[in-house]
């Protein structure tokens, strides 16, 4: 038998298909790197084979003797999809990863000893200084092919860049000569493949196919109101058949639309990242085995999420980009005739955006910031003490450090993070450049709803495929548009859901490490208790109400009282109020509607904090620990604080430390218990 006919062997084996035949290009890649032991870029559509290409590669070469194949995943979702697809093609596969810590070592004395043909990691584990130092040495001297799945993940241009990607141009560098290595995507322009060549090295061929998808058909429907798109939903995905997803740009969002649809009869369940990861386990074989109806996420259920069958993709928003967008409803109609691809835009979009896209980068200021102390420091500082002395989001300066680990002027040690020699400079280019790139991602999406053209190739073309025609199905090339009408009932019900859904506020237990007094637990007796608020901030309901009044300075509606009323005594708490009060807010909605509320409850309103200075607005504090001392030198206790059960009132809750050291403070002043109440909350990542 030829090399090709074992292939072929192996993928008729690996597809639980008898007759299946490799697709164009599929073997010319796995000739590549089998025989010539090449380094390939593959940007193929999604569902074309890229991973049957890495499979069947690896079980060729460790046949030939060859050692084990590292392949770099960008999530567990994913990896979960390969081990068990692996296994279908006889390629024995592990991983190491954050969900499994128990297993290391015995994974990777399996490695080590010839036991494992394919071993999956994450960017991040190339972040871990233990497996740097004990593991990666051995794996690159016995490697015998590397794969980097997503590959667009290496470009800061990209739609989903992640820092530590950037650390396998150093992985490569490394490998001995000969060692084949193939980097496969699905979404990447002329930018992004240029950035990734030039992050790995040359050397690299590009391979390119077609993008078409030939089952799905786009459609674009305008529905700025949150209550007509729930009910459009409600009416819409009955209809369809087989099951699918519905996109959502939130966390908060994917949560309210599930509970939507449940309430229609719906058989739909959240995910996302904030999802515990057996519940996402468990959701991901639901929607594989059909099991459910419509799966409402983020972007968390995205890359590598492989179900052939899957029938129509929703987006409640839309993404930033047309890139991401392509990424997402690719997720339909790979292996069936006909599926939808739909988008849903709402007025909040643009919003949700601009956040994205102003809080990608880290200011000159706090970048500055974190150097400037490393290098004062001159030993390991811990990311809570850095959080402490620099006004930054704990993301974003994980992210932040991310990037200049790689670049080589930090190093994360396992007590903490120090400078290194090597000397950096702010890229403002860079970013200044990367941020008009969003901005134009973002119009170029708006482009792609109101375009008179092809949607199929308005995408494609965003994704600079040559080959992009007519795709001869969307509702620009069939004249056949999505209806919005539902019935006016439904979308009553729709907006008295927005309006009634229960939103409960978790009282904060720990201080944030590194402040050094408050610290540890918060006890019992100073904590408050859960709490509840009355929307979500701009949601359509009672959200978009306090929002317009914080921005006219106009007292919120007597309609909006008596529904925060509604909810304090349908709350009914252990140790109910009996008297309320007000935090100190300089918004000057807070003080009138608290007394309304008050009165409304048939409660004594006692004015006893108190706000202290003029200290920087507390949504300019980006983390925890920069929240909560802003928030100790704000306030003040000026009264005389009654013993007894209170109900402490705010316009808009986030971080929740405002709730949480106020709270404190009142019983430490001798109150009773705390229960929070906020008209709306900022909650929605």
């Amino acid at each position: 038998m030829t090399l090709r006919d074992d292939a072929e062997v192996l993928l008729r084996r690996l597809t639980d298909n008898p007759s299946a035949e490799f697709r164009d290009g599929q073997w010319a890649a796995i000739e590549s790197l089998v025989e010539r032991r090449g380094r390939a870029l593959v940007v193929q559509r999604t569902g074309w084979g890229k991973s049957a290409v890495y499979f069947v590669a690896t079980r060729l070469l460790r046949d030939q003797g060859a050692g084990p194949t590292i392949l770099v995943s960008p999530l567990l979702a994913l990896m979960r999809n390969q081990i068990l697809a692996a296994e279908r093609a006889g390629v024995r596969a592990v991983t190491i990863n954050s969900e499994n810590r128990d297993d290391w070592s015995s994974i990777e004395a399996q490695v080590r000893s010839g036991e494992v043909d394919l071993l999956l990691i994450s960017p991040e584990r190339l972040n871990n200084p233990r497996f740097r130092r004990d593991v990666l040495p051995d794996l690159l001297r016995t490697v015998g092919l590397v794969v980097v799945d997503e590959a667009h993940c290496i470009s800061d241009w990209g739609h989903d860049f992640r820092p530590d990607y950037r650390r396998i141009g150093n992985v490569l560098a490394q490998l001995p000569a000969g060692i084949p290595v193939l980097c496969t995507t699905a979404t990447a322009n002329d930018r992004v493949v240029d950035d990734v060549v030039e992050q790995l090295g040359s050397g690299i061929e590009v391979v390119r196919g077609p993008l078409e998808r030939e089952s799905l058909a786009l459609a674009v429907l305008d529905v700025p109101d949150p209550a007509h798109r729930l009910a459009w939903l409600a009416t819409a995905i009955p209809k369809l058949p087989g099951s699918g997803i519905v996109y959502c740009l939130t966390i908060a969002d994917s949560e309210r639309v599930a509970k939507w649809l449940q309430r229609q009869g719906i058989d739909a369940i959240a995910y996302s990242g904030g999802s515990d990861q057996d519940e996402r386990v468990r959701t991901e074989d639901k929607l594989l085995a059909n099991d459910v109806k419509v799966v409402v996420a983020t972007s968390a259920l995205g890359m590598g999420f492989d179900k052939p069958d899957l029938t129509f993709v929703i987006h409640y928003q839309a993404p930033g980009s047309a890139v991401a967008y392509y990424q997402q409803v690719g997720r339909a109609g790979r292996g069936i005739g006909a599926s939808f691809g739909w988008l849903l835009r709402g007025g909040e979009d643009a919003d949700i955006q601009d956040w994205f896209i102003r809080t990608a980068f880290p200011s000159r200021e706090q970048a500055e910031g974190v150097i400037g102390l490393l290098e004062g420091r001159g030993v390991p500082v811990k990311l809570g003490e850095i959080e402490v002395e620099v006004n930054v989001r704990h993301s974003r300066l994980e992210g932040m450090l991310k990037v200049l680990d790689v670049e080589g002027a930090v190093e994360r040690t396992e007590v903490g993070w120090q400078r290194t020699k090597t000397a950096w400079a702010y890229p403002a280019d860079r970013v200044e450049r990367v941020t008009a790139l969003r901005r134009r991602e973002q119009e170029a999406m708006r482009e792609y709803a109101s375009s008179d053209g092809c949607r199929m190739a308005f995408l494609r073309g965003q994704l600079d495929d040559s080959m992009a025609t007519p795709c001869g199905r969307c509702d620009r090339c069939t004249g056949a548009g999505l209806d919005p009408a539902v019935p006016t009932e439904l979308i009553a019900e729709a907006g008295a859901y927005l309006r009634s859904a229960r939103l409960d506020i978790e009282p904060r237990k720990r201080w944030p490490n590194g402040l050094g007094d408050p610290k540890g637990n918060i006890g019992p007796n100073v904590r408050v208790e859960e709490g509840r608020a009355l929307s979500v901030w701009g949601d359509g309901g009672w959200g978009s109400v306090v929002r317009a009044a914080r921005a006219t300075g106009q007292p919120v509606s007597d309609e909006l009282i008596d529904a925060a009323a509604r909810l304090v005594k349908a709350w009914d708490p252990e140790s109910a109020p009996e008297w309320v009060t007000a935090v100190p807010s300089t918004s000057p909605i807070v003080a009138d509607a608290v007394e309304r509320l008050a009165a409304a409850l048939g409660l004594p309103f006692h004015d006893v904090l108190a706000r202290r200075g003029e200290p920087r607005p507390q949504a300019e504090m980006e983390n925890s620990a920069q929240q909560v001392g802003n928030v100790y030198r704000s306030f003040k206790v000026k009264a005389y604080v009654p013993e007894s059960p209170v109900l402490l009132v705010d316009d808009l809750v986030d971080t929740r430390w405002t709730f949480t050291v106020a709270g404190m403070m009142l019983r430490i002043a001798g109150g009773g218990p705390v229960h929070p109440l906020a008209l709306a909350t900022a909650k929605g990542d």
